[in-house]
């Protein structure tokens, strides 16, 4: 073939390919901006009714004379029903869409969140705790699996990071509301706990009719992408389904029994054992070392929160670039372990807030490549299955670390022992995302089209 002949093929191959590219470059940009702005909101929203517990109970349990253990208890219920309804729960969203879905869990959580205000006893407590649980099961796997559906392996450490930032501000919003909400106590005959619950729980009732109307349930639904883009997607995720272990010709109990679902699981068990007992008894130890009043120590775990959010953002983005998935989950791990330990024995109340505040930045640093690592053995059906059985494993701890740190501060009279028994867990963690270390693909590092 003669050069001149070879110049306008190769011209045609390189005009093809930037026209591939910039279709790239556009749905991801759309795709990000239309829907990680909603989820996000949406689970910040989720944080907030779950954890606003850990404020409400510095009121709550000398109104309703509620021992640690008694707090303890009732805030791990949430996560054993949970724990329970989540695999049935994502599958649910696979026969109704995932915009239905969604919303009907953010309404459902949002009332039972908002009732909180009317319990008055133990019995009460736990199965208003239980049924809260039972109503939010499914939306964080959910989230995740429909992440699958709009954005490639490669891209979705980003992607996690920038919806799941939301846990770090949610503690934000928490912080900066909770010293004025508690202290609207005897406003229209309400205690200050009793105004928390109430205002911080309606907002989901209310968004919950937002996602209905603006959440596309997949690619294939979104009026706002070309069949260029569309075509794009489909053919990027269609790319990483073949290359996946478990793909979309799996059955669900495959995926519910794979050994890599199962350490994944109980690595997010191991690390979230520690975050749960940490935020549901940080503002109550931050009270008790520094003596300022709840509007401070609100404003504190404010700041802390910001902090959690630049560390998940960082880290995320760090991981993408280089494609490296384990380190990046492990480095943390250990230095959550370090700051609990320091935390336990440290007598100055600047090194026992600092350690704690590290603590909380390392385990936000983690999350988006440690979820971005189940779609590199996920996909399809088998994605949302396992996804969810991750999930399930996980929310256990939700009831350990709480419980943990409320059996110990009876037993001792302190919170340094239950912190000190964090140290396990967190080392644990570590070791089991280096048991996945071997078996994971590395991702080649790409330039962001986003």
């Amino acid at each position: 073939m003669a050069l001149p002949d070879v110049l306008p093929a190769a011209a045609v191959a390189l005009d093809a390919d930037a026209r591939a590219v910039a279709i790239g470059k556009s749905a991801m940009r759309k795709a990000s901006l239309r829907l990680i702005p909603l989820i996000s909101i949406g689970y910040g929203l989720a944080y907030i009714d779950r954890l606003n517990l850990s404020f409400a109970s510095l009121q709550m349990n000398r109104d309703l004379h509620f021992s640690a253990s008694v707090y303890g208890f009732g805030a791990g219920l949430f996560f054993i029903g949970y724990a329970l309804c989540e695999v049935p729960s994502n599958l649910l969203l696979l026969h109704f869409g995932a915009k239905r879905w969604l919303a009907r869990i953010m309404f459902t959580w949002g009332l039972l969140a908002a009732s909180m205000m009317l319990v008055r006893t133990p019995l009460q407590f736990n199965v208003s705790r239980l049924l809260l649980g039972v109503a939010e099961a499914g939306f964080f796997p959910g989230v995740i699996y429909y992440l699958t559906l709009w954005f490639p392996v490669r891209m979705r450490a980003r992607a996690v990071s920038r919806f799941y930032i939301a846990l770090p501000l949610g503690s934000v919003v928490m912080g900066s509301l909770a010293g004025w909400l508690l202290g609207l106590g005897g406003k229209l005959g309400l205690a200050g706990w009793q105004w928390l619950f109430l205002v911080e729980g309606l907002p989901a009732v209310l968004f919950s009719l937002v996602m209905l109307k603006m959440l596309p349930d997949g690619p294939n639904q979104a009026a706002w992408l070309t069949p260029e883009e569309k075509a794009w997607l489909k053919g990027q995720l269609d790319t990483d389904g073949k290359g996946a272990e478990i793909g979309h010709e799996a059955g669900v109990l495959e995926a519910l029994l794979s050994p890599k679902v199962w350490t994944i699981g109980m690595f997010f068990f191991c690390a979230l054992t520690c975050s749960y007992a940490y935020n549901y008894y940080a503002p109550a130890i931050y009270l008790q070392v520094t003596g300022w009043s709840v509007t401070n120590v609100g404003f504190l775990v404010a700041c802390i929160g910001l902090a959690g959010a630049a560390g998940m953002l960082l880290n995320g983005a760090h991981s993408d670039r280089t494609g490296e998935r384990p380190l990046h989950c492990i480095v943390p791990c250990i230095v959550m372990a370090l700051s609990y330990a320091t935390a336990s024995y440290a007598r100055q109340p600047w090194l026992v807030v600092a350690s704690l505040a590290v603590s909380f930045v390392a385990f936000n640093a983690f999350q988006g490549p440690a979820l971005s690592i189940p779609s590199q053995f996920l996909a399809g059906r088998a994605a949302a299955a396992g996804i969810a059985a991750m999930n399930t494993i996980t929310m256990f701890s939700g009831a350990v670390g709480p419980m943990w740190m409320g059996v110990m501060k009876d037993a001792t009279g302190s919170d340094r022992a239950g912190l000190r028994g964090l140290l396990l867990p967190s080392l644990a963690a570590a070791g089991f995302m280096y048991l996945l270390t071997r078996s994971l693909k590395r991702q080649a590092p790409i330039e962001s089209p986003t």
